[in-house]
Formats: structure tokens, sequence, C-alpha cells
């Protein structure tokens, strides 16, 4: 038979202690996240979303595709301005600490 190790008992231990203090916090305050979960379903159903409900296939999310896209490109160009930026700065401040050796 195979002995099992410190290690392992001691995350067993751990795993069970997390579960315990879940379960115990599930049990005391279950009507106050049962009336969260309520109120987020709530307030999911005011929201705006970026579809057509009517509209069929990838038309029904063109507003959520062109945003996304926009998200993109806008992430890629502030990167490499962002590139550049330090790319420039690593040389000026080369040269100048060089200047002053």
């Amino acid at each position: 038979m195979r002995s099992i190790s410190l290690s392992t008992w001691i995350a067993l231990a751990i795993g069970a202690t997390i579960a315990g203090a879940l379960g115990w916090a599930w049990a005391r305050h279950r009507k106050r996240v049962a009336a969260f979960l309520a109120e987020v379903m709530g307030e999911l159903k005011k929201c705006a979303w970026p579809w057509e409900p009517q509209e069929k296939g990838a038309r029904r999310y063109r507003e959520l595709i062109d945003s996304t896209v926009v998200v993109a490109i806008s992430s890629v160009l502030l990167a490499a301005v962002v590139t550049l930026a330090d790319f420039l700065l690593v040389r000026v401040v080369g040269f100048v600490t060089r200047l002053h050796l």
C-alpha cells in the first residue's frame, strides 16, 4: 500500500478548510446572495445590448464586431506608439549619459 505524502495531506486540509468556509458563508448569507443575483438579473435586463434581436447570423452582431475591431486596432496602434517612444527615449538617454562620462 502506498503512503500519502505530507504535502498531499496539507493540500487536502487546506481544500477542506476552504470548502467548509465557503459552505458556512453560503449557509449564513444565502438570502443576501440570492437577492444580489436577482438584482443583477434585473439590471442586465435593462441594459442596451450591442445587437439587434430580430437580426440573424453575423448581421446581428455587426455593431459588436465593429467595436471589437476598433478596439483591437487602437490597442495595436497605442502599443506601437509606446514602443517607439520607449525606443527613442532609451537612445536619447543613452546618448546623453555617454557625453557626460
